[in-house]
């Protein structure tokens, strides 16, 4: 048995999750690698990342490299004579990083490889419409996602899950399976698999403000899932036309009701203060969501404040 001396990439909280299990289960952490600070919000003050919070809370050795290939940050890595590298949601790794330590690097990814490789695999079930998910372990390799795997565990979508209600339950598996590959690479009894190249496998694309605007034309059970997948972040997001004015608006959750509608797609009725949206095999109800300058609320509490006409319509 070779004690691990671990160095660990990571920046969300998702990652925070899994970094805390490592520390509470008493292993060597050598270092920790995060992103560079970086301006956020209205008043661009500089915001750390969870991971860096975590690290300075814990007084761990913190590294935040700008540019990975850089020699300076190499010097320093290759100082902390780690001989495992555990990453978690960070970015892309050089090869000459990723082959640093002695017994590799490894990976936990949000999705049972090799389906949804890449930046939103949470996000991209969901919005899908799978049934199923769950986490990966694996060596990591030249391309993204495509290494090696260690092992996986799979638990089902709930059909009215978010993707925040499911990050929160894959962060906890994930937390398990990371102690468990840890103990097998301890050991020197991992054992890899390498991932079958399928033609039907799916890409968890990133998410940018084209693929999370709602598209009115797809059907009600798409529209609902693609809600549920960006909910709590980044949210999906429409316009909302009435009266000359328009709104962008944020859509934090919705119900698909599904029946015959004569009504032209888009078009927005109210009814006992709940917002209907016409699509072309029922109606999306508006639950929660937020208007430019306004808190995330109920369709019942904007109600309060906003009055449509019988001519608002979402697009």
């Amino acid at each position: 048995m070779e004690r691990l001396r671990i160095v660990f990439m990571g920046t969300p909280e998702f990652a925070v999750g899994i970094l805390d299990t490592i520390y509470q289960h008493n292993y060597d952490i050598a270092g920790v690698i995060t992103a560079p600070d970086k301006p956020a919000g209205r008043g661009q003050k500089i915001k750390y990342s969870a991971v860096k919070e975590y690290a300075i809370e814990k007084n761990l050795k913190l590294l935040q490299p700008v540019n990975l290939k850089d020699e300076s940050f190499l010097e320093e890595l290759r100082s902390l004579n780690a001989n495992l590298q555990v990453v978690v949601a960070f970015r892309m790794l050089p090869e000459v990083v990723w082959k640093m330590p002695k017994l590799g690097t490894f990976n936990l990814h949000a999705s049972l490889l090799p389906q949804y490789r890449g930046a939103a695999p949470i996000n991209w079930a969901i919005i899908n419409g799978e049934t199923s998910t769950g986490v990966t372990t694996f060596f990591i390799d030249e391309k993204i996602d495509t290494g090696a795997m260690i092992l996986k565990e799979e638990i089902e979508i709930r059909s009215d899950e978010s993707a925040g209600e499911l990050h929160d339950r894959l962060m906890e598996i994930g937390k398990d399976v990371v102690v468990k590959t840890l103990t097998l690479i301890e050991n020197g009894s991992a054992e890899s698999i390498l991932q079958p190249m399928d033609d039907d496998i799916k890409t968890a694309y990133k998410l940018n403000k084209e693929n999370c605007k709602i598209d009115w034309n797809k059907s009600g059970s798409e529209i609902y899932n693609l809600v549920r997948g960006l909910s709590p972040y980044p949210a999906a997001w429409c316009i909302i036309k009435d009266n000359g004015q328009e709104w962008n608006v944020k859509v934090f959750e919705t119900e698909f009701v599904q029946q015959v509608t004569h009504l032209p797609i888009g078009t927005i009725e109210i009814e006992k203060k709940v917002i209907k949206v016409s699509v072309k095999d029922g109606v999306i109800i508006l639950k929660q969501l937020q208007f430019p300058g306004r808190k995330k609320m109920s369709s019942s509490e904007l109600l309060n404040g906003i009055t449509f006409t019988v001519d608002a319509t979402a697009e």
